[in-house]
């Protein structure tokens, strides 16, 4: 990996993050709330991700731009430890239809999204 690929990559993933904070304050939530920003980030990401990737097979100059995109962007934008935090939070709760809800919602919801945007960007 290149040093400008790098400094590009961790560049992305800091937007990333700050997309993804944004997002939860515009949502808004907390402890004991259902996690409605993290299930939106984790699904767009999803589809973003499974859009980049599709449009980037058809492009084998695009790797640089799918790293840049798919690694740093979605990938400071996208978080699966604050899923499991807030699955395990719900549970502690004894929130078990929540988590159980949450979970399915961010597994069947992501998977979806990301075929969808695939089937559509090819």
């Amino acid at each position: 990996m290149s040093p400008s690929l790098a400094v590009a990559i961790a560049i992305a993933g800091g937007l990333g993050s700050l997309a993804r904070y944004a997002v939860a304050l515009a949502i808004g939530g907390g402890p004991g709330r259902f996690p409605w920003a993290t299930l939106a980030v984790n699904v767009v990401g999803a589809a973003a991700l499974g859009l980049v990737v599709a449009l980037a097979a058809a492009r084998p100059d695009a790797a640089r731009w799918r790293a840049v995109v798919g690694v740093g962007f979605l990938g400071g934008f996208t978080t699966f430890s604050t899923f499991a935090l807030e699955t395990v939070a719900l549970l502690e709760r004894r929130a078990v239809g929540l988590a159980v809800g949450y979970v399915a919602a961010t597994l069947i919801a992501g998977l979806a999204a990301c075929a969808l945007a695939w089937h559509l960007a090819r």
